[in-house]
């Protein structure tokens, strides 16, 4: 059956009102939506900033040393071969104090030719027994020059002194340390920030309170980034270090953690 013309008009009508209505809802909507996120630069809104910080401290549970084998030979294999002997006694000697393999790692490997100037000397004319430099000299070629530097991480902090004396008594070079760290840092960075956030959001109550305006929300945060303060590296180079009978004892201190941040809120 076909539906009448005038029907026909009146249903459009219809349908194009309700469009309408429903246009305009959403655009209401969205409006205020847009409004309340400030993303139309509604410089109205009022804002206040709000400072924190947290700090956390630790007895440091790891302890990393560092020290190079360098051996001077006539040739580069026979440099290598130097510097293989003094690695295997030192892995050795770390092996006896409960030190993991993967705990032990190198960090540098190399070898380079050394050269010595030689001058040639002229005899000065018109002076007995003068010399002067010709000005001819030459670098001559004496050897190689192997070297390798690792680093061990100390699990057993109270034992890292034994293991500093130890390392000098089997030839390495440049050992230094200890730098005293804590195993899993980034627990104490989320402690820190929780602290640091804490104390924001309670200055932040107070402020409020006594300008006498409401905390709306947060609309901005940032967190500056943590540097660990870090107390008791001890240095084993001093002299008679490796000669004592009795390994030094070395202070841990204690690693200060911190998080400083900055809250910005939305005010009424």
């Amino acid at each position: 059956m076909e539906i009448p013309e005038q029907n026909k008009t009146n249903l459009y009508r219809a349908l194009l009102g309700l469009l309408i209505i429903l246009s305009l809802y959403f655009a209401a909507k969205f409006l205020s939506e847009v409004k309340s996120y400030s993303i139309l630069g509604n410089v109205n809104v009022s804002t206040i900033v709000i400072s924190g910080h947290g700090e956390v401290q630790a007895v440091p549970d790891i302890a990393s040393v560092y020290f190079t084998i360098s051996k001077e030979s006539k040739t580069v294999k026979e440099a290598q071969e130097g510097v293989a002997v003094v690695e295997k006694k030192a892995l050795d000697f770390l092996k006896t104090r409960n030190v993991n393999e993967k705990d032990i790692k190198t960090t540098d490997s190399s070898f380079y030719p050394k050269y010595d100037y030689v001058r040639k000397m002229c005899p000065q004319i018109g002076i007995e027994g003068g010399m002067y430099d010709c000005g001819n000299g030459k670098q001559i070629l004496t050897g190689y020059i192997s070297s390798e530097s690792i680093t061990v991480k100390v699990r057993n902090t109270d034992d890292v002194g034994a293991i500093m004396q130890g390392l000098g008594t089997v030839g390495v070079s440049n050992l230094s340390g200890p730098n005293f760290s804590i195993d899993d840092e980034d627990a104490l960075k989320i402690e820190a920030r929780k602290l640091a956030i804490d104390e924001a959001k309670s200055k932040a109550k107070i402020l409020a309170k006594d300008l006498g305006v409401s905390l709306v929300k947060i609309i901005d945060f940032n967190e500056s980034e943590n540097y660990p303060i870090m107390y008791g590296k001890a240095n084993m180079m001093e002299d008679g270090a490796y000669g004592a009978s009795t390994p030094a004892v070395i202070p841990k201190g204690e690693n200060t953690i911190s998080s400083d941040v900055t809250i910005t809120y939305e005010i009424r």
